[in-house]
């Protein structure tokens, strides 16, 4: 009991002041997942740890989580702290210096080891130990191989601690440990079930999630008497660390839902469509997908959220994750998934974390922060004690200050957003936790438990789609209910989907749906489950809510050449203007979309100056934070529902965009004119024109009109497109995505019951789509697609959670193998699933020769140090993101202002110094930034007086 009592897991130095003894740091582990588990568990979660656990399972739970610091007991932890190795040594364990400091040997993986002794010399069954042992040995962040369990013989075993004296005690402490929990002995504990792969994740990031609250050294000071360390003080300071936290879970167990709770939640009668989604969530056999494929404005969010109340009642999920395509989009979802969830439960609403890169802007989620300034990341020093000499990339580093307290603070720490109860965020969220990356486990816990909702499934290219499958799978396996939302998805995307969803839960490395059946109508619902190792299909339609959209078709040809690089007003943007002179002859609302920044930027300048500074907007990417948010907010208020805010529509508006206006962007335009697409894109914007009710329009624009350009037909020969577009949405779908406009020029397309037929005629196997005289442009442009489309998911797989043909393995056992070493920033994992050429963010300011302004003139001082809070967000607001090809050059030149290097903030922000009256010099380009315009880059290497944005 000497030497027990000898053995530290946080030094005084980061437990309050005083030792804190490794035993009582297991027990007050154990005190805390006893307080996860009774406030914060789903219940699905605790079933199926009571099935692993012969009922057993908060007992289990609490060992588990406890056990995880075992690994401390080793010479390679207890030599790290010179106060506690000489209370070590003087209790008469021992160890040779120079072969412990050159071994490298962490704590984690020592743990790993020593329950692999220690559980064989128990009784336990082997596969018992398989999955666990990786538990402990993974608990920071990542889980090796076994193979990599060489302490015995790293070292010469000094390391890992050599002779009986360690071993007694080693066993010693698991042993008493595992008593004061509540078990007879470390036989005892062993379960009966060995859980899924995807449980084995969840219940790793759980362990994390333990420890690092039982870290916490403002609410677990050290005891360093052994006498005094008891399980009753463990649950005391636990209990009391809980509720200063004020940590919680969501709804816990859920009654289901009434038949007509849908509204009292949202305020309508459900629509045919929304019903629908109800009734399949109602009568699905297991916890499995759900797709939902329905006209844009026909309320699929809703019906997703009242599915996932019916879902999570059913299936015993705590909480929901809704992931948008965009933070765009994601702002207003937050709002709504608030407003749903005060309906539910008053109590929920202040629950919601909103988690992407821009909340700080967000005004509601700003209200909802208490103004706290301490970092929720400051009080764990202790977790990663090994990094003293230099073995752990620290979880706590460098990474600054959190935002104060919205859901409890604690989850607003780095890592643990998704943690929270409610979550609404980017899909990057989801995508993150299908990376091979460092705590990955803790993203798994968080979506694990919850309902997940991810909307606008179709903007998924080809490589984010690896992750996302990746994802599904992950989601099936654990069981946890799927909603997939989508306006236009193409046939062979809802066979992956459901694929991957029903592979993961059957732990097979794929999964034949060639009998999924296919929907006859639209909007249409596809759920999918599995059921006694069989997949059980349930797919349905419902009538639309209101008739279809007779949309005219018009070709609007463009001359090659025209308006291309260089043209700062060509002959296509006179050819717009003249067309929206006729069609707005009367008055009326204009929608332009253009596919990169520069065109837009050139129509809006020559539409400006043919209709005045008042009746031309402009709304594109490479815009401050600042100037897009406040854009988006007039367009939404000028062309959204009549009657908001009492705002009248204006007579006559043109807005020009990019392809911010594709998605979840509640706008109601008269006349669409659009470069060319791809269809389920082109019929995603058709969607943002005569969309809701009430609204005047002049006569000659009552009839809803598509007129798409930035393409020219060319009779019995393939098109001419636009270069642009092709770089961005390749040849081959939109030479059959043109085919198609052909085909109805002059003609009309009803939206939305022509939307599957004409999306599965472009994304479909058919050889018919285009005339005969294109069919070798056509076989060309495919082969390039096809190469394309392989080469963008192979590069995919280095990043994948789990490899090609593991998928089938039990254990977490080497999880991580292969993986980028550290722990990536968030900005840096939007890299890994996202494969578009890289691109910075940096915030403009101006500069004079007495020092730095912000874009709005307020003085900033001779360093930029003049930072009150509100200047803090005026200067967060000048944020924009730079054309990829500026991103060498900006990585190389800019920085953060001198003043700005301690501040949380700003600290990791690169600062572009605006001259006063000319552009800014970045690498062979200049840049400048107009209030309207927004961004723009001039010169190149090749074309030094020609514009290059």
């Amino acid at each position: 009991m000497r030497q027990l009592g000898a053995l530290w897991g946080k030094s005084r130095q980061k437990a309050g002041g005083r030792t804190n003894l490794l035993l009582s740091h297991l027990l007050d582990t154990a005190a805390v997942a006893e307080q996860v588990w009774d406030n914060y568990l789903a219940p699905s979660t605790k079933r199926m740890l009571n099935t692993i656990s012969r009922d057993r399972g908060r007992l289990f739970f609490a060992w588990l989580c406890g056990v995880h610091d075992c690994g401390k007991a080793t010479p390679a932890f207890q030599r790290v702290d010179s106060e506690g190795a000489d209370a070590v040594r003087r209790a008469g364990l021992s160890w040779i210096e120079p072969e412990v400091q050159r071994a490298r040997w962490r704590h984690d993986k020592a743990g790993g080891t020593l329950l692999l002794r220690l559980l064989k010399e128990a009784g336990w069954e082997s596969e018992q130990i398989a999955w666990l042992w990786p538990l402990v040995a993974g608990h920071h962040g990542t889980v090796p191989s076994k193979g990599a369990l060489l302490g015995p013989r790293t070292g010469r075993g000094e390391p890992q601690g050599k002779g009986r004296a360690w071993a007694r005690v080693q066993a010693a402490l698991v042993e008493v440990f595992t008593k004061l929990v509540g078990f007879s002995d470390l036989a005892d504990v062993q379960p009966q079930r060995v859980p899924s792969r995807a449980v084995q994740l969840q219940l790793s990031g759980l362990v994390v999630m333990a420890d690092w609250i039982a870290s916490d050294e403002r609410h677990f000071p050290g005891v360093d008497d052994l006498v005094d360390v008891t399980m009753q003080g463990a649950q005391d300071r636990a209990d009391k660390a809980w509720k200063r936290l004020g940590l919680r879970g969501g709804w816990g167990r859920l009654d289901d839902p009434p038949l007509g709770a849908f509204a009292g939640r949202f305020g309508q009668t459900p629509r045919p469509s929304q019903e629908l989604v109800l009734d399949m969530a109602r009568r699905m056999p297991e916890p499995g997908l759900l797709i939902v494929e329905a006209p844009m404005g026909e309320g699929k969010t809703k019906a997703a959220l009242g599915a996932a109340e019916v879902l999570a009642a059913r299936f015993g999920a705590d909480g929901v994750f809704v992931g948008m395509p965009t933070q765009a989009t994601s702002d207003p979802m937050f709002s709504q998934v608030r407003a749903w969830l005060d309906k539910v439960d008053p109590e929920l609403a202040g629950q919601v974390a909103l988690l992407h890169g821009k909340r700080m802007f967000n005004k509601e989620w700003q209200s909802l922060l208490d103004g706290s300034d301490a970092d929720p990341d400051s009080f764990y020093g202790g977790v990663e004690e090994d990094d003293v000499y230099g073995l752990a990339d620290s979880l706590f580093g460098g990474e600054g200050m959190a935002e104060r307290q919205a859901p409890a603070e604690w989850f607003l720490g780095r890592k643990r957003g998704l943690l929270s109860p409610f979550v609404v965020g980017t899909i990057d969220q989801l995508l993150f936790a299908a990376t091979r990356t460092k705590h990955v486990m803790l993203r798994a816990a968080g979506l694990m438990g919850k309902v997940v909702v991810l909307d606008e499934v179709h903007a998924a290219d080809v490589y984010m789609s690896q992750f996302l499958l990746e994802g599904l799978r992950w989601l099936g396996q654990a069981r946890v209910p799927v909603v997939l939302l989508s306006a236009t998805l193409p046939p062979a995307q809802r066979r992956a989907f459901v694929a991957a969803y029903l592979a993961g839960a059957a732990s097979a490395e794929t999964f034949d749906v060639a009998d999924l059946p296919q929907p006859q109508r639209y909007p249409n619902v596809t759920a999918a489950c599995l059921v006694d190792g069989r997949a059980v299909y349930d797919v349905d339609d419902a009538g639309q809510w209101r008739p279809d959209l007779d949309v005219t078709v018009t070709i609007l040809p463009e001359i090659p050449g025209a308006g291309t690089v260089g043209e700062e007003s060509g002959q296509a943007e006179n050819d717009l203007a003249e067309l929206l002179q006729d069609r707005l002859s009367q008055g009326g609302c204009a929608l332009v979309i253009r596919n990169t920044v520069p065109r837009a930027q050139r129509a809006y300048q020559v539409l400006r100056e043919r209709f005045g500074d008042g009746d031309v907007r402009l709304l594109h990417g490479r815009m401050t934070a600042h100037d897009r948010a406040g854009g988006t907010e007039e367009c939404l208020r000028l062309l959204g529902p009549p009657g908001k805010d009492g705002t009248s529509r204006p007579e006559r508006l043109i807005l020009v965009a990019t392809q911010l206006a594709e998605q979840s962007f509640d706008v109601d335009a008269d006349v669409l004119i659009t470069d060319l697409t791809v269809i389920d894109l082109l019929l995603q914007r058709i969607g943002r024109m005569h969309r809701h009710d009430g609204v005047a329009r002049p006569s000659r624009v009552r009839r809803p009109e598509v007129i798409v350009t930035g393409f020219s037909p060319r009779g019995e020969m393939a098109p001419w497109i636009l270069s642009a577009s092709e770089t961005i949405y390749r040849r081959y779908l939109l030479l059959r995505t043109a085919a198609m406009v052909c085909a109805a020029d002059g003609g009309r397309w009803s939206v939305p019951s022509d939307v599957p037929r004409l999306v599965e005629r472009v994304y479909g196997e058919a050889t018919d789509v285009v005339p005969p005289a294109w069919s070798a442009d056509e076989q060309q442009a495919r082969q390039e697609w096809l190469t394309r489309q392989e080469g963008r998911a192979r590069s995919a797989e280095d990043f994948l959670l789990t490899r090609a043909g593991e998928h089938t393995n039990e254990t977490l056992e080497g999880l991580h193998r292969g993986a980028a070493p550290g722990s990536l920033a968030e900005h840096n994992l939007e890299a890994v699933v996202r494969d578009g050429d890289r691109s910075v963010e940096v915030i403009l300011v101006r500069e004079d020769q007495r020092g730095y302004h912000t874009l709005a003139g307020r003085w900033l001082g001779v360093n930029g140090e003049a930072l009150s809070d509100d200047v803090v967000e005026e200067v967060l607001g000048a944020t924009v993101r730079l054309p990829s090809k500026l991103t060498e050059s900006a990585e190389r030149d800019l920085a953060p202002l001198d003043g700005w290097r301690s501040h949380p903030w700003l600290k990791h922000s690169r600062a572009l110094k605006l001259p006063a009256s000319t552009p800014a010099t970045l690498g062979e380009y200049q840049v400048s930034y107009d209030e309207k315009l927004g961004l723009t880059v001039d010169g190149g290497p090749r074309y030094p007086s020609r514009r290059r944005t």
